[in-house]
Order: structure tokens, then C-alpha cells, then sequence
């Protein structure tokens, strides 16, 4: 999308929901011209739910989304010191995600859609982890490499503006945040366990201990095969004692994968911006490894801000606000859907070229 189409238009106030695994958030949005403008965000964890099972059970997470999601909504409007009636648009993330907690914050932004008499558009939630790098940013310049790593999806999108992904590379096994929590779960370290993992390998040896890197076609990854081999190695008896070298070689060997798909991307189109959006995108090595990356080819990087990496309705509000400035809106009868739009794609016609 041009820029030059929001110029005249007047600033809109986007409320957002997500809901799509375990985090209940809401968030105001300004979008004035192509600026978006974060006036609130306020989130509901539920890691305490969760620890004592190293995952998410869907049936507990669509009931505290339930518990809530209005006092999340009303916080959020507090906040940014908000009425209801100052709202112009309600965005919801209606995929992917679980579909139980997905249906929550889909009904509920319909609901106060309808009963304001204002658009309601749903939101792609990765195509919303790309639109974070956007928030509370000056404009970014067209065409663009976008990276989201997360829980569910490692993918690599070439944008011809913030609301045009095409697939051009996506994982074939477990996303690079999956793999970071389970590697943290073999090391022991607790649950969540990517940003436990992130600050072990801080302290650790990533030269200790050799683990491989799958090599792929270009823009695909494989994170199964080095979880695999960390698994092993964490039982072999020399390196029994070494969690924090484990995880530093554990984390070099993913980022450099990630890293090496990326800057492929970068080379190939040449395009002069890079988006990286999703809760990978917080890893303190991504993000400095990135910046290198980017800065050797005089692109200009937009990793998300940490605030907006996890999941947040922040990024929903955003993308929402560009749909509904755009002239969007979406009917009643949206569904939620447990599988992403634009991160599925067409893998083996991108495999053959065509």
C-alpha cells in the first residue's frame, strides 16, 4: 500500500483483541496518515495456568480468556484515557491460533462492532507479527523482506507493502520458537522456556559443542533435527554439567539458520527494508546478528519492538487500522480459523519455481 493514500485522511482510533493461544490482550491505536500510533496495550498472561503442564492446554486457555477479556478491554481503554465512543473500528485476530480461544476475542470484537455501529475486520495474526516493526515508526520504504519467527511459524514473506505477503520460504517441521521451548524443557530450565533459554546461552560457550545445521532449499528451514541432536548430546556424560554451553551452541545453530535463509531473501531481491516480527524475534542473538545482516547490505531493519514481539493486540490494532484506512471491513459471519492465510502458500510450486 502507497503511503500517499492515508495522507488525507482523517487520524482513526482502532481497538484490538487477541486472543489466539494464552495471551488476552487489547490495545488502542492510532492511525493518523501511515503512522501507527500505540495509545494503549494492556495483556493478560497466563504462564501460572500453564507451568505445571510445559504447554498450553486449549480448554484452560479459552475459559481465562473468558474471565478476561472485558477487563482487559476496559484497562486498555483507561489507559489511553479512551471512550467507546471515540472508537472508529474493532480488529480481532481470527487466525491462527486455537480455535476456542480464537472464537473469544473474535465474538467479543464483533460484538462491540456491532453494538457501536462501527467496521469490524479480522487480522491475520501473522501477518500482524510483520506489522509490528511499524508501530510507532516513521514510514518504511517498499518492497520489503518480512521474517516472522514465533511459536508456530518460522516464515519468510517478500511484502510488496504492509498488507501484501507472499510466502517464499516457511518451516517443514517445528517453528524456531518451538523448537527454542522444547530445547528448554531438556535443559530443564522451565516453562515458557525461550527467554530462559536466550539468557543461559548469554553465559555460556556456543563454540563447545558442535550441533548441526540442516540445509534446506533456499528459504526453507528444519529445527526438528537439531533438537534431536541437543537432546543427545544433553545425555552424553562430558556435557551433562555444561547447560549453559548447550544452550549457547543450541541458540548459534538456529539463529544462524534463520540468519542464513534471511539473508538469501536480502540477496535475492534486493529490496531496501527488512521486517522481523514474533516472539523469536526478542532473542537477544537474532536481533544483534540481524542488524549486522542488514546493515552489511545498507538495508533498513524493523524488528519489533520487545514490547510487541510476544503475542499483543497491538500489532492486531495495527494491521486492523491499515485494512479499515484502507476502506475494509469484514461481515458478521467471519470465522475463526486455526491455520494462518498467508503462511500457508503454495510450497511446492515455490520448490519448482514457478
Amino acid at each position: 500500500m502507497n503511503g500517499d493514500t492515508l495522507t488525507h485522511m482523517p487520524p482513526r482510533i482502532i481497538l484490538g483483541i487477541e486472543s489466539s493461544c494464552d495471551e488476552t490482550s487489547a490495545a488502542l491505536v492510532n492511525i493518523d496518515g501511515d503512522q501507527l500510533r500505540v495509545l494503549s496495550c494492556r495483556t493478560a498472561g497466563q504462564d501460572d495456568l500453564h507451568a505445571e503442564y510445559r504447554g498450553v492446554v486449549p480448554e484452560i486457555a479459552s475459559r481465562a480468556h473468558l474471565d478476561r477479556i472485558i477487563p482487559v478491554i476496559r484497562g486498555a481503554c483507561a489507559d489511553a484515557g479512551i471512550t467507546m465512543n471515540e472508537i472508529t473500528g474493532v480488529a480481532a485476530g481470527h487466525r491462527p491460533g486455537l480455535i476456542g480461544s480464537l472464537l473469544v476475542g473474535t465474538s467479543t470484537a464483533k460484538a462491540f462492532a456491532w453494538s457501536l455501529d462501527i467496521p469490524f475486520v479480522g487480522v491475520d495474526h501473522v501477518m500482524a507479527h510483520l506489522v509490528a516493526g511499524l508501530l510507532d515508526q516513521v514510514a518504511l520504504e517498499w518492497p520489503a523482506i518480512g521474517l516472522v519467527a514465533s511459536g508456530g511459524h518460522t516464515s519468510l514473506f517478500l511484502m510488496r507493502s504492509p498488507l501484501e505477503a507472499q510466502l517464499i520460504g516457511a518451516t517443514i517441521d517445528d517453528a524456531a520458537g518451538e523448537a527454542f521451548d522444547k530445547a528448554a524443557s531438556i535443559l530443564e530450565l522451565g516453562y515458557p522456556g525461550g527467554a530462559k533459554l536466550d539468557a543461559l546461552a548469554e553465559t555460556g560457550d556456543a563454540a563447545a559443542i558442535a550441533l548441526p545445521m540442516t540445509r534446506l532449499d533456499k528459504g526453507d528451514f528444519s529445527f526438528s533435527g537439531i533438537k534431536t541432536a541437543l537432546a543427545l548430546a544433553a545425555r552424553d556424560p562430558k556435557h551433562a554439567r555444561k547447560s549453559a554451553d548447550l544452550a549457547a551452541s543450541f541458540r548459534k545453530v538456529v539463529v544462524a539458520q534463520i540468519i542464513r535463509n534471511l539473508t538469501l531473501a536480502l540477496d535475492e531481491h534486493a529490496t531496501p527494508s527488512c521486517l522481523i516480527g514474533g516472539g523469536v524475534a526478542a532473542n537477544s542473538l537474532l536481533r544483534r546478528e540481524a542488524a549486522i545482516a542488514c546493515a552489511q547490505r545498507s538495508v533498513t531493519l524493523r524488528i519489533a519492538d520487545l514490547r510487541w514481539c510476544t503475542d499483543n493486540a497491538a500489532m492486531i490494532a495495527g494491521a486492523g487500522a491499515l485494512r479499515i484506512a484502507r476502506g475494509e471491513c469484514d461481515g458478521w459471519d467471519l470465522a475463526a480459523h486455526p491455520l494462518s492465510e498467508i503462511a500457508r502458500g503454495d510450497r511446492g510450486a515455490r520448490r519448482r519455481g514457478s
